[in-house]
């Protein structure tokens, strides 16, 4: 890395400025998961928790958490989304939820932290809709799948 480029002349963060950056299409796939038992795994299964529809509240938690990541995230800028989508995965060898966010838009910076956001929020909802049956879920293995379009080119994680 050539210099940091979230801090100013005084060693001080600040937000980038992309004024001059070209607008291009940018996606982001992230995914994580959450270890459950098999009777946690059976309730989200039957729609039998008490909160409600587990993956569907997952999946508005994790849609609202990318709109939103430029307010949780300091050096984030706010960006006009034009996709998300949240995927899940039941398995039962190991006994989890496989969650994936896909993030889009035509922007002047990546939107890897909406997507990394969104999974986030997604795991965090599903153990919050779970907790009266299990409180030792783990939430594991979040991370960047892949990434395209801006200066720094596509990114594709090796698993």
């Amino acid at each position: 890395m050539s210099e940091l480029t979230h801090f100013n002349e005084q060693g001080r963060a600040k937000m980038v400025d992309v004024t001059e950056k070209a607008v291009t299409h940018r996606t982001a796939v992230a995914a994580g998961e959450i270890h459950v038992s098999p009777e946690t795994m059976a309730h989200i299964k039957n729609g039998t928790l008490k909160k409600g529809d587990v993956l569907a509240v997952s999946q508005v938690a994790g849609i609202q958490a990318a709109k939103h990541t430029w307010e949780l995230i300091p050096m984030c800028h706010p960006l006009p989304l034009t996709g998300i989508d949240i995927a899940f995965a039941l398995c039962d060898e190991p006994c989890m939820v496989e969650i994936r966010a896909t993030v889009t838009c035509s922007g002047v910076t990546g939107v890897e932290m909406e997507a990394l956001t969104a999974v986030s929020a997604a795991a965090l909802t599903i153990y919050d809709m779970c907790k009266a049956v299990q409180k030792d879920m783990q939430i594991k293995n979040i991370r960047l799948l892949e990434k395209t379009g801006g200066k720094s080119g596509d990114y594709f994680l090796n698993e």
